[in-house]
């Protein structure tokens, strides 16, 4: 009988929405499942809010108190919605008290935060995962599938790019993705860090980096009532403002260990932009190209095909492809945002049941934030910056390259 796991999720926004329609539906996409998820409870920083979650979202109650809700022997699963400033008090205390813990990206605000969450996991052994759903796209994972089999050989090169325009208005709110002391920072951490989390899925470490990072608008109209809001959600050039003290865009060359390299670029000013996510990598024997706004598609060339049929040619992606037993039964059907988040579920409570760590792990965040923060100081003191590997746990400051 496949058993039954129950959830917590802390966080009742935008998020906790794509997570708990992840849970809902996770079992109807694979089946068997490899567990169920329940949704037990739903916390958010007041009663009236949690509780308008809890009937919105399907979960059997509500809370405020995220503390008691860790200490319950019923909860199996802790899942952290929450902006960046409480990650790591919510894992951490979720790790002692032995609850398995998928965490929205960016793990942290930092590398120091991130490894201290990596430390409490491993320490408690209990199941950990970032949230980096994009590399769970099927084209994505049909593209790391082709550079494992060595179809483009030796990679030389990667491009990433993630470009939106939400914030590209300077009256949009003061969210608290602008604000340093609970972001971290701005687009490197926001949008920046799945491009990072991307790159070492599908090519490996970066090893240093030299960056750009502007910031554009200098102060935003605060926000009214207690809900926060992107950008483009609200506009108020009347309201007082206040201070905006992290990055709007970082544009940065990259060095991978393997001997590659490449390029990032991500920023939420490009006006005509909505969640366009791109990569290009070339290798030996031939190239991949990937847009996320063409999620069904991965646009492929092999150096071996003849010359009367050389170039791009497109694979639309169905049951052949990874995770295309469990979607849809007909090519270019049709992949959104939702089935990313189903595919992540559907791979968290896989490795629950199976007892071996998922990937990305808090390990492979942690890597992501040490990369994040070396792009900070980059762009910061206009050198190249070296990042620090997993091992140098005792070396977590960006250093000159």
């Amino acid at each position: 009988m496949t058993k039954t796991l129950n959830i917590a999720m802390i966080g009742g926004g935008f998020m906790g929405k794509a997570h708990a329609m992840a849970y809902a539906s996770m079992p109807m996409f694979f089946w068997p499942a490899p567990a169920i998820p329940h949704r037990k409870v739903v916390v958010d920083v007041t009663d009236e809010l949690a509780e308008a979650a809890r009937q919105r979202f399907g979960f059997d109650e509500a809370s405020s108190d995220w503390r008691e809700v860790i200490a319950r022997d019923d909860i199996d699963v802790i899942d952290i919605c929450t902006p960046n400033n409480v990650h790591a008090e919510i894992a951490i205390a979720a790790a002692k008290a032995g609850k398995h813990i998928i965490c929205e990206k960016p793990l942290a605000r930092g590398g120091e935060e991130a490894k201290a969450m990596l430390d409490a996991v491993e320490k408690a052994g209990v199941i950990h995962m970032v949230a980096f759903n994009y590399r769970r796209t099927p084209a994505v994972a049909l593209a790391k599938k082709y550079i494992d089999e060595g179809r483009i050989g030796e990679i030389l090169n990667f491009r990433g790019t993630y470009l939106q325009d939400w914030s590209a208005d300077p009256d949009g709110p003061l969210s608290w993705r602008f604000q340093k002391k609970i972001a971290g920072s701005g687009t490197i951490g926001d949008i920046g860090t799945h491009v990072v989390d991307l790159a070492h899925y599908l090519v490996g470490p970066i090893s240093a980096v030299s960056a750009l990072t502007p910031t554009y608008i200098k102060s935003r109209p605060l926000q009214s009532g207690g809900v926060d809001k992107l950008g483009a959600s609200e506009k108020n050039s009347g309201a007082p403002r206040g201070e905006v003290d992290v990055d709007d865009e970082v544009v940065s060359m990259l060095k991978f260990e393997c001997g590659a390299i490449g390029s990032l670029e991500a920023t939420r000013n490009g006006y005509g932009r909505n969640n366009f996510i791109t990569l290009e990598i070339h290798g030996t024997k031939g190239s991949i190209l990937f847009n996320y706004e063409r999620r069904d598609e991965l646009q492929v060339m092999f150096a071996d095909d003849p010359a009367d049929a050389r170039g791009f040619r497109t694979v639309y992606t169905g049951p052949a492809h990874p995770y295309g037993e469990g979607l849809w039964p007909i090519p270019a059907l049709g992949i959104g945002y939702s089935e990313t988040k189903i595919i992540e579920c559907y791979d968290f409570f896989n490795a629950i049941a199976s007892g071996e760590q998922p990937s990305p792990s808090f390990a492979d965040g942690y890597l992501t934030e040490l990369v994040a923060d070396a792009l900070i100081t980059s762009g910061e003191t206009e050198q190249w910056v070296k990042v620090q590997s997993l091992t140098a746990a005792d070396k977590r400051t960006a250093v000159p390259a």
